[in-house]
């Protein structure tokens, strides 16, 4: 899963949470953003193996530390720490949110993955395979992102154009990812995974400052 993460961020604004999206898209991400530089740091193993499935050429053969289900719950845990430390006046529901957005990552990539998710460890591996029907696939992410995204808006009706716009970039760079050449390298993959994460962040936050529909912290 790629850009269908993100319609946890969308829908969790459109509730009124008083978190700013572009947090929230690193929350919904955190589980990559920290495989990243596992993975070039040789801590986390993928390598680029064109076919292995019909719309994702990653073989993503080792990541327990990132992408097991206990891993994914003890970063969703720390999130929420880390939020309630660096925003104590956030109230007793936004670090919750954050830990859950966090945990929507993992659940999400089950739907996706072939058998390489570890439930602890390295073991007990999981992954329903819709990356194995690209079409279905890319409608998925699709449905989830404007479903996400519709949500927001109706709720901050300022800026629909650009936010649309983004979000069908996103959708863009998605078809590039599912029917485009594979990754030049493990490293190459990590990097530009890395790079998009970072980008859709600043721009959301960029999109979200102008709108001036940032709320108060909620309780």
């Amino acid at each position: 899963m790629f850009v269908g993460h993100y319609s946890v961020s969308f829908a969790a604004r459109a509730r009124g949470f008083a978190i700013p999206l572009w947090v929230l898209f690193i929350a919904v991400q955190l589980l990559d953003v920290v495989w990243a530089p596992l993975v070039l740091l040789g801590v986390e193993k993928v390598r680029i193996v064109p076919g292995i499935t019909a719309s994702n050429p990653l073989d993503l053969y080792y990541m327990p530390y990132t992408h097991s289900l206990v891993a994914a719950f003890l970063w969703s845990v720390a999130a929420f720490v880390a939020y309630r430390l660096a925003v104590p006046n956030a109230g007793r529901t936004a670090p919750f949110v954050i830990g859950v957005a966090v945990f929507s990552h993992w659940v999400l990539d089950l739907i996706v993955h072939r058998p390489d998710l570890p439930i602890y460890d390295d073991a007990a591996k999981v992954g329903l395979g819709l990356w194995n029907y690209p079409v279905a696939a890319f409608g998925v992410e699709s449905l989830l992102l404007f479903g996400g995204m519709w949500l927001y808006l109706a709720r901050y009706s300022m800026r629909v154009i650009s936010i649309v716009l983004f979000g069908l970039i996103m959708l863009a760079i998605q078809a590039y990812v599912f029917f485009g050449p594979p990754p030049a390298s493990d490293n190459a993959a990590a990097l530009t995974a890395l790079a998009a994460y970072a980008i859709f962040a600043a721009v959301i936050r960029l999109l979200e400052r102008r709108s001036h529909d940032v709320a108060a912290p909620a309780c």
